[in-house]
């Protein structure tokens, strides 16, 4: 039986967490309660005491009835936290580390996956610092479930009543599908860009942060697998849980998946892969003078078209940077390289490419279908591809059986 912790805060909705509580429960799940101070204010302890047949969390210093240290045991517990309502006030505390109640110790705590469905009046949810907390918690790896538009509390029209009971249930029930689907499973990611010398001083390369490469890389870990990250130079923190090896140039790259590539059931190419590099180094910095300067460029191995060569029984997911003909320039690259699924995107359209935190992409595969994701946070793109994967490779999100398959290369 999945567990889910149930967070409530201070809100004038909290009356729906308890219609939330009991309908997870109609579908087998155990919820355990943790509320506010402020929380305490709607809607008393009893009465979720009552409904989850647990005692409700509210004091982060009290220890559970077998001298447990209850924010992280219970953490330690759940397959899922929903905090529903979420206010302000609790956005602000998971945005920013802060840990001066139960709940917000316990989201410290919490390594499972995250849903939080606002509530608040409509300027505060629009409030500056309040889109940056949301944005800032969705490029983490928090799902959220969008308030509804309509007469609020206040009397005010707008958004920021919380999400439909039914809505809320649905994303924690997807949440915790995909929770262990990968397990079994060795996914090797690429990410970043390669960096190609020219001299000591300069180089070739390109705009690639490795955001949807790490991305990619948290996302398969938190739905079960062993992940291998074979990353260029990025400019983003390397993540936890996952064995990362660095590498610079094309080549390396090359080497790098060569060598781990055999382990792996699914390869996920996000890196930016130079196709070219000088053909020749010069050992010293190379000085100014008067006239241009030539390059002479060479092919660098191409990585994705090796992988779909010797595919066998991996899974290949490659990406296809792109700044016209999208769908055919992908499509073509689909065939050509053997790969399984693609995920191309244009990166010329602001918010959609390198170096921002969101993007918008269409997954198209071998067999001709496709799929498209609006522009949201590359984390949740990231667990779309691999609620994709998972499809087609005949599980649905939450299967623990492995199969044999993989990924390929692409750009950010």
């Amino acid at each position: 039986m999945a567990t889910v912790v149930l967070g409530v805060t201070g809100c004038i909705g909290v009356y729906k967490a308890c219609e939330v509580l009991r309908e997870l429960q109609r579908h087998g799940v155990d919820v355990r309660v943790v509320m506010t101070e402020h929380a305490m204010r709607f809607v008393s302890v009893l009465t979720f005491e009552a409904l989850s047949h647990h005692p409700v969390f509210v004091d982060q210093f009290a220890l559970g009835g077998e001298s447990d240290i209850q924010h992280v045991s219970l953490a330690d517990e759940a397959d899922l936290l929903l905090v529903a309502p979420a206010t302000a006030n609790i956005l602000g505390k998971f945005a920013h580390g802060i840990a001066d109640d139960a709940l917000s110790t316990l989201f410290t705590a919490t390594t499972t996956p995250v849903v939080v469905a606002p509530a608040m009046n409509v300027n505060m949810f629009r409030h500056p610092a309040v889109v940056a907390n949301v944005e800032t918690l969705r490029a983490r790896g928090v799902r959220f479930v969008e308030p509804g538009t309509g007469y609020l509390a206040c009397g005010w029209l707008g958004q920021g009543r919380l999400a439909e009971v039914g809505d809320i249930v649905a994303a924690a029930l997807a949440a915790l599908a995909r929770r262990r689907d990968l397990q079994g499973d060795t996914v090797l990611v690429t990410a970043g860009p390669t960096v190609e010398d020219i001299d000591p001083v300069r180089f070739v390369s390109n705009r690639s942060s490795g955001r949807m490469g790490y991305r990619l890389a948290e996302a398969a870990r938190d739905r079960g697998a062993r992940v291998v990250l074979v990353s260029g130079p990025a400019t983003v923190p390397e993540p936890s849980g996952v064995e990362t090896i660095r590498v610079r140039s094309a080549q390396e790259m090359a080497d790098a998946v060569a060598a781990r590539v055999p382990e792996a059931t699914i390869v996920a190419m996000a890196a930016a892969v130079s196709d070219y590099r000088p053909g020749t180094v010069a050992p010293r910095k190379i000085k100014k003078s008067e006239g241009g300067l030539t390059l002479e460029l060479v092919r660098t191995p191409d990585i994705l078209r090796s992988l779909g060569a010797a595919k066998g029984g991996r899974f290949l997911v490659g990406f296809a940077a792109e700044t016209d003909d999208v769908r055919g320039n992908a499509r073509k690259k689909l065939a050509e390289k053997g790969l399984d699924l693609i995920v191309a995107n244009d990166v010329s359209r602001d918010g959609s490419g390198f170096a921002a935190e969101t993007n918008a992409a269409t997954l198209l595969d071998a067999a001709g279908g496709e799929v498209e994701v609006p522009r949201t946070s590359k984390r949740e793109l990231a667990e779309r591809i691999w609620d994709r994967v998972a499809e087609l490779r005949g599980r649905s999100p939450g299967g623990t059986q492995p199969r044999s398959h993989e990924g390929t290369e692409a750009a950010e």
